[in-house]
């Protein structure tokens, strides 16, 4: 009951600041961080897929409400949430992952978390970026405008885990 409450807390604490602080930052003219896909990447991996893909898409719903951008967001989380299952999979292909559930520093290492989240907000900016402008015209400023909105969510999310869950020492 108590991750329940900290899951729900996480979440709104989250979504306020990217409604209220994120969304009116904007390094380098175009680069706006998404913080509020922490909430989704910290999720139990053990919580039903359906569960988990709702979850997703009503932090999207949110935070499109307030950005006024038509189901963009709730689309990205949607599929973030989708790809996520098997991307820790994949991550921990030939690994015992039993009672491994949490994705944390001091119970995931580092490596295995910097590719789970620069490559879930990867996917995320992809999205959100193609679906935004919807054109292909000018491919290499939309690649530039993807990069930089990934390298600063992807800097922020590392940031907020190792301050907020720091790694346990094992001495």
């Amino acid at each position: 009951m108590n991750n329940v409450i900290s899951n729900i807390l996480r979440f709104l604490l989250l979504i306020v600041l990217q409604v209220f602080v994120c969304n009116h930052i904007n390094l380098f003219g175009f680069a706006t961080p998404a913080l509020y896909l922490l909430a989704l990447l910290l999720l139990p991996i053990e919580m039903p897929l359906s569960a988990q893909y709702f979850i997703g898409f009503i932090t999207g719903l949110v935070v499109d409400m307030f950005t006024h951008t038509l189901g963009v967001n709730a689309l990205a989380c949607l599929v973030v949430m989708f790809v996520r299952p098997y991307l820790v999979k994949r991550l921990d292909s030939g690994k015992s992952t039993e009672g491994i559930n949490r994705l944390v520093p001091g119970i995931k290492d580092t490596k295995w978390i910097f590719f789970y989240v620069i490559l879930l907000s990867l996917i995320h900016q992809v999205l959100v970026t193609m679906l935004e402008t919807s054109s292909f015209a000018n491919f290499g400023h939309t690649s530039l405008v993807i990069l930089c909105n990934t390298v600063f969510t992807s800097f922020l999310l590392l940031c907020c885990l190792y301050i907020f869950y720091p790694a346990k020492s094992k001495y």
